[in-house]
């Protein structure tokens, strides 16, 4: 939803001018994403040494860097499927080091919260992806973009909260678990709306 409607501000004031100072540089599309990569597995390791701060900067950088590696990749025009895919798996690796960061801060009371926290994910982004799949990509993105109610930036304002916030940790989670959950189902809902072809052909074969 934020990247819907704030991305263009962002990536012109903050994206844009740094890509511009690296594309003529050695800091390539992949090496962004690496490091940002990096710097979310670093998320866990300053929340387990109880460096919260430090652990909501690595946050923001992370966060920066995922939208700084697709930006430098279309200044370049090297996009490309091994930056695609390395993009995705960093993002979910990115997203479970956070989430199972915030585990290891209280194991014992935050083990059902982050499972759940973890669940919403693995369907939302399944979700994501199927219906990406089989629709038109008419986005700037390598596939078809579809947003939700949340998304990458709403996430990590969320995870930026619970570690900024523990002791609203349970009301965090919860929330945005339902919101996450919400979101795999109305864009499953959306894509099944816009393929009544295929479902009058799947209720034939029932």
């Amino acid at each position: 939803m934020l990247e819907t409607y704030l991305n263009p501000i962002y990536q012109r004031v903050m994206v844009l001018p740094v890509a511009l100072r690296l594309r003529h540089t050695r800091w390539t599309p992949n090496r962004v994403t690496t490091l940002g990569c990096i710097t979310g597995l670093c998320v866990a390791l300053m929340l387990v040494l109880n460096l919260p701060i430090a652990a909501f900067l690595f946050v923001l950088v992370s966060g920066y860097l995922d939208t700084l590696d697709g930006a430098l990749a279309r200044l370049t025009e090297t996009s490309s499927p091994i930056g695609t895919v390395l993009d995705i798996v960093c993002d979910r690796i990115v997203e479970f080091a956070i989430v199972f960061g915030l585990f290891l801060v209280e194991p014992a009371t935050r083990a059902s919260l982050t499972i759940l926290m973890l669940g919403s994910i693995l369907i939302c982004v399944t979700s994501f992806l199927v219906v990406g799949v089989f629709q038109e990509n008419n986005s700037h993105k390598s596939f078809h973009y579809s947003p939700g109610i949340i998304d990458r930036p709403e996430a990590f304002c969320f995870f930026a909260a619970m570690i900024l916030l523990p002791q609203w940790f349970t009301a965090l989670a919860l929330i945005f678990s339902l919101l996450v959950f919400i979101t795999a189902f109305v864009r499953l809902r959306q894509f099944f709306q816009y393929q009544p072809s295929d479902l009058q052909h799947a209720k034939q074969h029932t």
